[in-house]
């Protein structure tokens, strides 16, 4: 008899203890520690031989995928922004765990050339690039227009989306028939919040290049998809990622009447990695805890 489980239920349902980090916000300092899936996801080959590069790699959504991609038999590079180098150790371990190669690339997207560099040392590393996923990302909560700056603005598309541009044109030379990309986009983009002005904006921009490429290199047998998160506890939260007073009933408006783990997303990532996404491009996922999304 198959064992059900209360989707309601299955992680974390009590209101987050009130919390912030200074920059950059780390995964082990979070209370409690998201699930990126360290002790319970389970690979079945569904990657052998493949090299995978991932932004955002040391905590949140790209560790899981980092994680899962291991476990799945891939090589994994992940780029983290520097001083978060105690999760990104901790994903190397976890992948070399695994048998896998790892390389941990500490650049700031922000930076002229980065999103290219990291992409030559992954091939350089690996001999190949196979699995591009694009999830780094800047969030920070304002509360009127007025705080808004301009600079926060300039930032926030340089790590989004821009960053995402410059790394797919370095990539695109290395990239073979049945190569992935997946871009991390949000219920952001479909249904924004007031106080994430700059953030939503990009997460806009980012579903509409996912859109508008996959025709693009489906030409060449390269897919292109996303992921559209909802309410994910992650790091990107406590560095000024909620306004003041939101971060213990984080999630709780969801339908599902919880914040997702970063776990729940990583066999999303790893179908859109994997063969059997063969026939699927230009799409993005959501795993919202059932807010719509709608392009």
């Amino acid at each position: 008899m198959c064992a059900l489980h209360d989707p309601r239920k299955k992680f974390y349902t009590k209101e987050f203890p009130e919390q912030e980090q200074s920059t950059p916000a780390l995964q082990q300092q979070m209370t409690p520690q998201p699930d990126c899936g360290e002790t319970s996801y389970k690979g079945y080959g569904r990657l052998t031989g493949r090299h995978a590069l991932v932004t955002g790699g040391d905590s949140g959504i790209g560790r899981a995928a980092a994680i899962a991609y291991a476990r799945e038999g891939a090589n994994v590079a992940i780029q983290y922004f520097p001083g978060e180098e105690q999760d990104a150790e901790e994903v190397k371990a976890l992948i070399e765990e695994a048998g896998q190669q790892a390389l941990l690339l500490p650049y700031d997207l922000r930076d002229e050339g980065a999103a290219t560099d990291i992409v030559t040392k992954t091939v350089e590393a690996f001999g190949a690039l196979d699995i591009l996923v694009l999830n780094a990302a800047q969030q920070i909560a304002q509360p009127t227009l007025s705080d808004l700056s301009i600079k926060q603005v300039q930032d926030t598309f340089q790590v989004n989306i821009i960053s995402m541009f410059e790394s797919v044109k370095a990539a695109e030379p290395y990239l073979q028939p049945g190569s992935a990309i997946i871009a991390t986009t949000s219920v952001q983009s479909f249904n924004p919040s007031t106080f994430l002005l700059d953030y939503a904006a990009t997460k806009g921009a980012i579903s509409n290049f996912i859109v508008n490429l996959a025709p693009y290199f489906a030409k060449s047998g390269v897919r292109i998809n996303g992921v559209a998160p909802g309410p994910i506890w992650t790091p990107l939260q406590l560095d000024n990622g909620q306004l003041d007073g939101n971060i213990p009933k984080f999630g709780q408006n969801a339908p599902l009447g919880r914040a997702g783990q970063p776990v729940e997303l990583a066999p999303v990532y790893v179908l859109l990695a994997s063969d059997d996404a063969s026939y699927t491009t230009g799409q993005i996922y959501g795993v919202t805890g059932g807010s719509a999304i709608d392009l």
